[in-house]
């Protein structure tokens, strides 16, 4: 395996890496169980997302069940373990490896938290996935290939630099730059400050969707849409939000997502893979506000820089 990433946007084809993915998928799911159990509560639910750092797929510190202090836990994606540390210092490392099942992962990350922080009890049910087996007890999925997992991260830290300078001059309220281990998902709201209706009951609806907001993202491709892709959606979604046309050209709506796309392989082909993905995030933005009653001045902010360091 190369100790480099490749100088240019990686290609992530979906169908190659499709069960590594599923497996990966599955194991992000352990950490958002663990935040969602221990972090404290906040709108939209942001307490149960985690982050995509340097080393993978992170908690922000939780605080231990036990009173001890603080615990993080964590995918380290190149080094390919499972990483739980306490703030003392104490540390264990559960090894992700081929032909290895996202139950025996899990109990031994359960184990680990367990040793340095108090036991903690999750739901084990994974979420928005096409699979049901509770984590601790799934054998299905044990494929790790540790070359398309350090592709995907490859792509994956692209899309969420991405992200994070189309979030960064923006005045209103904003989310950090999420990895969401229902859908697997990197992604920012942009928010109004206007609540909103959900448009269903479920648990994560009613609990996600309260508030008015713009959201742009990326993620690696799933059974629905079997390619990486840059999104962005309103909502509520303004009336003809999804008639207009977004730049760079490539960039379309599919109705059957309910979404803008931006192909991840339209993006790369760009003289400048970066900048193709940020112009497509603000045109979708601009749009957005354009057909809703957002603040000028917020809405401005947005398409704007970041304010200078004084």
């Amino acid at each position: 395996m190369s100790s480099t990433w490749p100088a240019t946007w990686p290609a992530l084809p979906y169908e190659p890496w499709s069960a590594t993915r599923e497996t990966l998928h599955a194991h992000t799911q352990l950490l958002g169980k663990l935040a969602a159990a221990l972090a404290p509560a906040e709108p939209q639910l942001q307490h149960a997302a985690l982050r995509l750092t340097p080393r993978g797929w992170e908690t922000l510190p939780l605080p231990a069940p036990d009173g001890s202090g603080a615990f993080s836990a964590c995918l380290d994606l190149n080094h390919h373990v499972a990483l739980v540390e306490h703030s003392d210092g104490r540390s264990r490392r559960v090894p992700l490896e081929p032909d290895r099942a996202v139950g025996e992962v899990t109990r031994q990350v359960l184990t680990a938290v367990g040793e340095l922080a108090g036991p903690v009890h999750i739901n084990p049910q994974p979420q928005e996935t096409a699979w049901s087996a509770p984590l601790d007890e799934d054998e299905e999925h044990h494929s790790y290939d540790r070359d398309q997992v350090s592709t995907y991260f490859a792509a994956a830290s692209r899309a969420a630099l991405v992200l994070a300078g189309l979030r960064a001059p923006y005045r209103g309220r904003s989310s950090p730059v999420n990895a969401w281990w229902g859908s697997f998902d990197l992604a920012i709201g942009l928010y109004t400050g206007k609540p909103a209706v959900p448009r269903s009951g479920d648990f994560i609806t009613r609990n996600s969707g309260d508030a008015e907001q713009v959201a742009v993202g990326w993620w690696p491709g799933d059974d629905r849409y079997p390619r990486a892709a840059f999104f962005a959606y309103a909502y509520p979604a303004p009336e003809g939000f999804g008639d207009g046309a977004l730049s760079p050209e490539p960039a379309r709506w599919v109705a059957a997502l309910g979404e803008y796309i931006l192909d991840w392989d339209d993006a790369r082909a760009s003289e400048d893979p970066h900048a193709a993905a940020l112009e497509f995030g603000r045109s979708a933005f601009e749009r957005a506000a354009a057909l809703t009653d957002w603040e000028p001045h917020l809405a401005a902010s947005a398409l704007g820089a970041p304010p200078p360091i004084r």
